[in-house]
């Protein structure tokens, strides 16, 4: 009998900057549900990787003096690759953006929208934000600032191609009805769904000049532009099992049966990603799950954002070599219910696995063996009716 398959992933991460203990959390989780599913007898394709095109990437490798955008890249998913290996995190593909099987597949997506209709050229005037990689518009935008990050945003005028995103606004929203379960957990399914009654889609930019950016896969209907960072990004999802590629592979993984991502990249992969998918006569994943933030204690107990101007990040591979890769996951997964936000410190870590493993699970370790000492010679007795049921742990 063929095994049932499990597609799960996680969001391609930004290689501007080192890996923290955010991208931690999400490769920690994917890869428990990961394990879990393989126990279960699925045949699981577990798919995680690096997001490597775009304006911040370019910025970040002249400042640090590279003149060659991918041997800067490469050095930084190197970091990453490097800590799933700490981590154990048993992903089964390793995706970039950079790889001519991504590349390639994106552009014959992009030409078989643009053929269809779906994709049209117009004058782009408004907000955009570098660190977001992130286009506003005027009615969302106070102060000049991002609304997102917050820091100042440039307003820019260029000629740029247009996803026809609008015309499926009801359909999205339909959807979104018959499937209250696609996002999870429910506060974000509400967030989306009321944005979507609340708000009319425009249609989205998945293009930037040559003059201004050229960091990126070549659009094949332009010579004179990239393809948006956020466009290239998302089709991983479907170029990592072979769309257009490997038919056959590609039939058998789609539709994805998890997106592991962090809340705030939830529009892009809550309304663009389902919007870009059904234009390509795909169905869209079976659910995103939206996990909250890892926060990080200031003086007084205070909780606030990982940032690197700060200077308060998290780094993963200093709490592994000081506790254990096995003690971060326990503590991530156990602080808080996946889908809200935590907050990280040095205190609360060591309190948690003192209290958990050390007291808790090591009191029970300790009473059982004593129990087997005194009762049994020191020899676990066997039990048939337990190994018959599946239930024996040794």
């Amino acid at each position: 009998m063929t095994e049932p398959k499990f597609y799960l992933t996680t969001p391609l991460y930004y290689v501007n900057a080192e890996p923290h203990i955010g991208h931690s959390y999400t490769n920690i989780a994917a890869d428990t549900l990961a394990r879990y599913r393989r126990m279960k007898g699925y045949e699981v394709y577990f798919l995680t990787g690096t997001d490597e095109h775009g304006q911040k990437i370019e910025k970040a490798s002249k400042q640090q003096g590279f003149e060659d955008v991918k041997a800067f890249c490469d050095k930084i998913v190197e970091k990453f690759i490097d800590l799933w290996g700490l981590l154990n995190i048993s992903y089964d593909d390793f995706i970039r953006t950079t790889e001519f099987r991504h590349e390639e597949t994106v552009k014959k997506i992009l030409a078989y929208l643009y053929d269809n209709g779906e994709v049209y050229l117009a004058e782009y005037e408004g907000w955009y934000c570098t660190p977001c990689e992130t286009f506003w518009t005027p009615g969302q935008v106070n102060d000049n600032k991002c609304p997102d990050c917050g820091r100042p945003l440039e307003y820019i005028s260029e000629k740029n191609y247009f996803l026809r995103i609008s015309n499926y606004q009801e359909w999205l929203i339909n959807y979104l009805s018959d499937n209250p379960g696609f996002i999870l957990p429910r506060t974000r399914y509400n967030e989306i769904f009321s944005f979507l009654k609340d708000n009319k889609l425009n249609d989205l930019c998945i293009s930037r000049p040559r003059e201004r950016l050229n960091w990126g896969i070549p659009t094949p209907f332009s010579q004179e532009h990239v393809t948006y960072v956020w466009f290239d990004a998302l089709l991983n999802y479907i170029t990592a099992p072979g769309f257009l590629r490997e038919e056959d592979r590609f039939q058998k993984l789609w539709p994805a049966d998890v997106h592991f991502i962090g809340k705030d990249i939830l529009r892009y992969h809550a309304v663009y990603w389902p919007i870009m998918l059904h234009m390509l006569g795909l169905e869209p994943p079976r659910m995103i799950f939206a996990h909250g933030w890892w926060l990080v204690e200031k003086e007084g107990g205070e909780a606030d954002k990982m940032s690197k101007s700060k200077g308060n990040i998290v780094d993963p591979r200093v709490i592994v070599e000081k506790y254990s890769a096995d003690a971060l996951r326990f503590f991530l997964l156990r602080e808080v219910p996946f889908g809200h936000d935590g907050t990280f410190s040095e205190r609360n870590f060591i309190h948690r696995i003192n209290s958990d493993l050390a007291n808790d699970f090591g009191n029970l370790v300790y009473r059982t063996l004593n129990m087997i000492a005194k009762y049994y010679g020191g020899r676990i007795p066997d039990s048939p009716e337990a190994r018959e049921s599946g239930d024996v742990v040794f």
